[in-house]
């Protein structure tokens, strides 16, 4: 059963960092099951938003504008995780984000880390 958990939120100031972690298990990284994983977020009263992704295959990454420079993904395939390194956070920065691994047959989620981002 595949699960993935997020964790490392919490409350920062403007400017400061955090590294956000997704523990995955039931599947192997390096195994090529899953062709994608991403992080989303998602804001109060706004839609999900598609933060940054890297491909399996490839290794291709992929980073929304608001977060270009900031922010940076990568994967530890020696302890199955993704993982989120976010600096120079800023307030609009704050969301409830979200890990996701995937293929054109499966999808899975984790349960969301609250980032807030406030003096």
């Amino acid at each position: 059963q595949v699960q993935l958990v997020e964790s490392g939120g919490g409350l920062v100031q403007p400017g400061g960092s955090l590294r956000l972690s997704c523990a995955a298990s039931g599947f192997t990284f390096s195994s090529y099951v899953m062709s994608w994983f991403r992080w989303y977020r998602q804001a109060p009263g706004k839609e999900r938003e598609l933060v940054a992704q890297i491909y399996s295959y490839s290794g291709i990454i992929n980073y929304a504008d608001s977060v270009k420079g900031r922010f940076t993904i990568s994967r530890d395939n020696g302890r199955n995780t993704l993982v989120l390194q976010m600096n120079s956070l800023k307030p609009e920065d704050t969301a409830v984000y979200y890990c996701n691994a995937g293929s054109a047959r499966q999808d899975y989620w984790g349960q969301g880390t609250q980032v807030t981002v406030s003096t």
